[in-house]
């Protein structure tokens, strides 16, 4: 105790420092909800920031106009995503509505053909079983009936409830152009004052740690990118073999949503079944198959693959270390249990490091 205790006092710098981080840490958890617009504004900013400061050294007269050229390289580069984007939108979501449009012209019809075959199916199944189980069958659909009403009017008051919390991150993402501008035109300034607010003992821990935060993050980032891109591309190769139109448009959508964690992939598989059902409805339930196929295989093989080898945690922890943090805090578990492993371990290494650097001076 008496050692740890003289270590701490050796070393006060750098736990002061290790506390601050830590107490950040905890902060940005309980905000988590709050403040996720503006931290994928800093994801984005981070993707961005290096495209920009290679077209800033590209540009000629590199020391005059410096202001005005970045404004206009951010400007530029929001026309191109938007306009990418706009692109991509008006191409699949006229694909969707065009396939809402001929579910619902086609909903009676199909509606009275499902209801007709499952209770078919209901029927078959029912002849087939004995007197006693008929009755405990009939008792089951009963209450299956009545778990299913209770569940949606629960999920309907849920959401009805959480609106006014909703209207924050509504707020928040409205703002996220505006956030992203100011942070991709005055990166340096507000990196310059960051630093200059912290005491002059911390900056240097503080500029490794955040090298360290950094690191971690661009890894985390290569890794959803080349899950997204893997998703999309079996995506479309599963739609090209059932014969299912949009299939790029389906597939870059899904490859998209796969950056989002949890429900991307679940939308991704929607649109593309909801699209199908309208276009080619007798291969609806193949998409459906393709789509659960895909996610399994990614949950089970490439995440704790690719995630593990990019973020260098084994996929066998990677793994565990999934199904703990689902287990514990749900959504946000599995979000970020990995990337927060990552970086633990290498702010654990930079602290061996630096203390085995003192013992030996």
């Amino acid at each position: 105790m008496a050692t740890i205790i003289d270590s701490l006092k050796k070393h006060r710098h750098l736990t002061t420092v290790m506390a601050g981080v830590a107490a950040v840490f905890i902060l940005l958890y309980f905000l988590r909800t709050v403040i996720l617009p503006f931290v994928l504004g800093m994801v984005l900013a981070y993707l961005v920031l290096p495209l920009i400061s290679w077209a800033e050294r590209k540009l000629p007269y590199p020391d005059r106009w410096v202001y005005g050229k970045r404004v206009c390289l951010i400007v530029l580069i929001f026309i191109i995503v938007f306009g990418l984007l706009g692109i991509f939108s008006y191409y699949l979501f006229g694909a969707v509505i065009n396939a809402f449009v001929t579910l619902v012209e086609h909903a009676p019809s199909f509606l009275s053909l499902t209801f007709f075959k499952a209770q078919q199916l209901l029927e078959g199944v029912r002849q087939g079983l004995p007197p006693e189980i008929l009755n405990q069958w009939d008792r089951m659909l009963i209450d299956a009936g009545a778990v299913l009403g209770n569940r949606i009017r629960e999920a309907f008051f849920s959401a009805i409830s959480s609106l006014p919390s909703a209207f924050g991150i509504i707020l928040g993402f409205g703002s996220l152009p505006l956030f992203l501008f100011y942070i991709l035109k005055d990166s340096k300034s507000l990196s310059t004052s960051f630093y200059s607010g912290i005491p002059s003992w911390a900056v240097e821990h503080t500029r490794n740690i955040v090298a360290i935060i950094e690191n971690v993050l661009g890894r985390y980032i290569r890794a959803q990118v080349l899950l997204g891109l893997i998703v999309a591309y079996f995506n479309f190769v599963g739609l090209v073999i059932l014969g299912v139109g949009y299939a790029p448009a389906l597939a870059a959508f899904s490859g998209v949503t796969e950056l989002i964690p949890i429900i991307g992939p679940w939308i991704g598989g929607a649109v593309a079944v909801i699209v199908t059902m309208a276009i080619n409805p007798e291969v609806a339930i193949w998409v459906a198959v393709l789509a659960l196929v895909i996610q399994l295989l990614e949950n089970n093989l490439l995440v704790p693959r690719i995630q593990g080898a990019y973020l260098r945690i084994h996929p066998a922890v990677a793994i565990l270390l999934l199904v703990v943090g689902g287990y514990l805090w749900g959504f946000w578990g599995v979000l970020l249990v990995l990337p927060l492993t990552a970086t633990f371990v290498e702010i654990y290494k930079y602290l061996q490091r630096t203390l085995q650097g003192d013992k030996t001076q």
